[in-house]
């Protein structure tokens, strides 16, 4: 069993919006599935949370629909690397771009909000895809204290794990929370579908995945 330390220990609340779900712009598979379950979370489990949200100018450029002739989920060369090519979602000022209406939000202490630059996609919550541009969290969790992570939401192989990975990479231990979290599973070009790859890289990172149950 896991022991939550409410102290040092933080509950990250990933992407958690309409734009993901079943009837949004990015659905995932069974996104609003987890919704009952991170409030649980965030009302008998967690002292302390934060959450993300995607917030993208019309016209990004990880939007297929800013490439001529591009389609979704094509790959195509920017500037910090390889760019998977996205349905138009997560609007700002879109009523699907808001954190999902059920959500307990008086429960968190900070929203995050990423993707804001036109020219760069950002899927961690410490940093911008060009590994480069911070969004200052590290900073913030730090003053507050914080040393460990629990990782809920969407999308469980982007967003979710590359903010997992960052955690650890920044100096924190990351937990994610599988039966909180929904992925998308889209197909590589070497046979592995993008869930597979993703939790093979937070293993590989030092990220522990665990289920809700296995909270003390």
């Amino acid at each position: 069993m896991l022991q939550i330390d409410q102290a040092t220990d933080m509950l990250a609340v990933i992407d958690v919006q309409p734009t993901f779900m079943p009837g949004g712009e990015l659905p995932v598979v069974g996104g609003d599935e987890i919704v009952p379950v991170i409030n649980h979370l965030l009302c008998n489990r967690f002292r302390s949370a934060f959450a993300t949200q995607d917030w993208h100018p019309r016209g990004h450029l990880s939007f297929a629909s800013a490439h001529p002739g591009a389609a979704p989920f094509d790959v195509v060369a920017m500037p910090y690397g390889p760019q998977v090519l996205w349905p138009d979602h997560a609007i700002q000022g879109s009523l699907n771009a808001a954190l999902h209406p059920g959500l307990h939000q008086d429960r968190l202490q900070m929203i995050l909000r990423k993707g804001c630059n036109r020219s760069i996609d950002s899927y961690s919550a410490f940093s911008e895809n060009d590994r480069a541009t911070s969004t200052g969290l590290a900073e913030w969790l730090r003053a507050r204290g914080v040393r460990r992570l629990f990782f809920c939401g969407l999308a469980t192989d982007y967003c979710v794990a590359w903010s997992a990975e960052d955690a650890v990479a920044s100096g924190f231990e990351a937990v994610v929370l599988e039966d909180a979290c929904r992925g998308i599973g889209s197909p590589g070009p070497d046979g592995r579908d993008s869930l597979t790859v993703g939790r093979q890289r937070m293993i590989a990172a030092g990220v522990a995945l665990q289920d809700t149950t296995a909270l003390g």
